[in-house]
């Protein structure tokens, strides 16, 4: 009854328009009025509590991180030194927006931000070039929402907060998971490239190779302090995020000159405003989770899915597709603030590895952000690449299908992700 009360609110006013963090507040209000607990001290310290926690400080530092990576000339040096070494290939655009994804993945944490830095600099140059330009907005968009898997990753934070689960162990064992995606959308643009006629660009000699690489070593240091940092217990995942910030501006500043005081701002204004939305959500979401919890809904949804099965595999199979539809709706920080909280009892119960879970949920967040109707990557790649929502999901369905299986591949075979967990420790 009290999971029926609690969706039912909860769709009903996102239906009629209401904000997904108000809608996650009045939702956990409505469980307390069925259950005869309503007192507003318990409203107010929940949501005091939702956005007073150390580990979320690294939220906007990290979305400063890629404000001033985007405004500082790293991203255009990442596209600029990936086009050097695979642009001459057949295809070989695609081939430069999937590798400059993984890289941006690496220093920003944002599906949003990579998409937008991709999509500015490629999609003119893949039209001038003959693509098809919904098959490039599509492969730039999966290209994007590599960024949540890869270390830093704000979907990660906020697991880790809401599910209590080590926030250094998920960003390390989100490292293979998130190569392995683009190398699943590396086989699936191959298979795509060779159906078009397109321009190919000259192979670029070492001669011109190496001075960008060596302008683009500024960028690629980034992750590497980052991993290293947290893999030697040099700092935590909310000092990373300090110094991401501050090496990103650094570099913009000092090294490539490309940041002004104006930009600076910008870029600060737009972190505060990105911030403000994450941490109401982060907020009003914990009156919704501390509801779950005292109303035994996990324990209610368990019972259900273990009414199919009580095999691990098929209740995490199960998981991720409820997961799947809900990203087909909501955006990708509203479906980790919901399902977190009802999943990980479940989770504990069958004995899943929680960092495991963690990284496929949020692969499966991230899969969500270029799905329609709602996807916001898509809407974005949409805007940005000039052609109709319509056109950019049917020209993304090959690359969302490679990651549907590579998700797949994950449920099935755990050790992907377990296994080169392990070498991180």
């Amino acid at each position: 009854m009290t999971a029926l009360v609690f969706l039912a609110t909860l769709l009903g006013l996102i239906m009629i328009g209401l904000p997904i963090a108000f809608a996650l507040m009045y939702a956990g209000i409505a469980l307390m009025l069925v259950t005869g607990q309503f007192d507003s001290q318990i409203v107010v310290q929940n949501a005091i509590a939702g956005a007073d926690n150390f580990v979320l400080m690294a939220v906007p530092f990290f979305i400063l991180a890629g404000e001033f990576m985007n405004a500082g000339g790293l991203s255009k040096r990442i596209v600029d030194m990936a086009g050097a070494f695979v642009g001459h290939l057949r295809g070989g655009l695609g081939y430069v927006a999937i590798f400059a994804g993984i890289l941006l993945a690496s220093l920003s944490g944002s599906a949003v931000a990579d998409t937008a830095a991709l999509a500015a600099i490629l999609v003119p140059m893949m039209r001038q070039a003959g693509y098809n330009p919904a098959r490039a907005c599509g492969l730039m968009a999966a290209s994007g929402i590599i960024a949540p898997v890869i270390p830093p990753s704000i979907g990660f934070l906020i697991f880790g907060v809401v599910a209590n689960v080590s926030i250094t162990r998920l960003f390390l064992a989100g490292i293979v998971p998130g190569v392995l995606m683009g190398l699943f959308l590396i086989t699936a643009w191959w298979i795509v490239s060779h159906r078009q006629q397109v321009a190919v660009s000259p192979r670029v000699p070492w001669s011109h190779r190496l001075p960008l690489l060596g302008k683009g070593i500024w960028a690629l240091m980034l992750p590497v302090i980052i991993i290293g940092g947290l893999r030697f217990g040099i700092f935590t995942p909310t000092e990373s995020a300090v110094v991401a910030a501050a090496y990103a501006l650094f570099v913009g500043l000092v090294v490539y000159r490309e940041l002004t005081w104006g930009t600076i701002y910008e870029c600060l204004l737009t972190t505060a405003r990105t911030t403000s939305v994450v941490l109401l959500l982060a907020a009003l979401a914990m009156i919704a989770s501390y509801m779950i919890t005292i109303t035994d809904i996990s324990g209610q949804v368990g019972d259900w899915l273990t009414t199919l099965s009580d095999n691990p595999m098929v209740l995490m199979a199960a998981m991720m597709v409820v997961v799947f539809f809900a990203g087909m709706v909501l955006d990708f920080i509203p479906v980790v603030l919901i399902f977190t909280p009802v999943f990980m009892p479940i989770v504990k119960a069958a004995d899943i590895d929680p960092v495991y879970f963690g990284v496929v949920f949020i692969m499966n967040c991230s899969i969500g952000m270029i799905t329609p109707p709602v996807g916001v990557v898509l809407n974005v790649i949409s805007s940005i690449g000039k052609v109709t929502l319509a056109q950019a999901a049917r020209g993304i369905a090959p690359f969302l299908l490679a990651l549907v299986l590579l998700l797949v591949a994950l449920i099935v075979y755990p050790p992907l992700v377990t296994v080169p967990a392990q070498w991180w420790r």
